[in-house]
């Protein structure tokens, strides 16, 4: 939303307000100030330019096949996955079946 946009939202509000309290509201929305406030951010052109070549070179580089490798940290600090051996899976179903019959045997 604009600066401006806003500006009309908060006069309008002020006048429903003073409205309402019987008063008068110190500017009305054909009096709000139109306020153009600077933009935030935002690059240079030379900036880009900068960063446009540099992006520019990194991928003619990986087409030529000289991309870089991927660091030696991320592959080493993978956890292998565990499996369950099949004694221990067998201990685990027995274990549940067993709870299970001692719940049906309750009811």
């Amino acid at each position: 939303m604009s600066a401006e946009g806003r500006a009309r939202i908060a006069a309008a509000q002020k006048a429903r307000w003073a409205k309402s309290k019987g008063t008068e509201a110190k500017e009305t929305v054909a009096e709000a100030p139109a306020k153009k406030g600077r933009k935030k951010g935002g690059m240079s052109a030379e900036g880009r330019a900068r960063i446009v070549a540099a992006q520019k070179a990194r991928w003619a580089k990986a087409k030529a096949g000289k991309a870089p490798a991927a660091p030696a940290k991320a592959k080493a600090g993978r956890k292998k996955k565990r499996n369950l051996s099949p004694e221990a899976r067998e201990r685990i179903v027995a274990a549940v079946r067993a709870r299970w019959a001692k719940q049906k045997a309750k009811r």
